[in-house]
């Protein structure tokens, strides 16, 4: 009972989109719509009751995992742009940055990225906003994103 509670406590801080998608019972739903503008510490806790109570009726198993896939996916994305920042400044800074994605990632153009390095630290020398490092970034994100699943996983432990 507390378990089920605790998941329609997190049920609140979804948002209305995403609620709609997990085809909640609609007593269900209306409950937690409520629970959100209760504001007193006991009216919630009871409200919050009800919501475990009606909690009863509902598989847990299809909730959680849609939870954890919603809190996931902005951690995936973080560590792709991480992974992205990452071979944008070896390309930047290192002498072998070039030779080392195009190890990981063949089908990636040799000229364009080297013209994109080359337009990148010639702006840097100048002090100019980072235009062409954005471009040499988008380049990278598109070559990482295009590339098959194996190259990928190479390409990350290449770190």
């Amino acid at each position: 009972m507390h378990e089920l509670q605790a998941l329609g406590e997190r049920l609140l801080e979804v948002d209305s989109e995403r609620l709609v998608e997990l085809a909640l019972p609609e007593r269900l739903v209306d409950a937690i719509v409520q629970a959100r503008g209760i504001t007193r510490h006991e009216g919630r806790r009871r409200q919050l009751q009800f919501i475990g109570k009606l909690m009863r009726d509902v598989d847990p198993v299809p909730l959680k995992a849609a939870l954890i896939r919603w809190q996931s996916g902005p951690n995936r994305e973080r560590a792709r742009f991480t992974r992205l920042e990452q071979w944008r400044d070896r390309l930047l800074n290192e002498p072998d940055g070039l030779a080392r994605f195009l190890e990981a990632y063949p089908e990636a153009d040799r000229t364009a990225l080297s013209k994109l390095v080359d337009e990148a630290h010639s702006e840097r020398k100048r002090g100019q906003a980072p235009h062409q490092s954005r471009a040499l970034f988008r380049a990278i994100a598109k070559i990482v994103d295009a590339a098959p699943l194996r190259d990928a996983a190479n390409a990350s432990s290449s770190f």
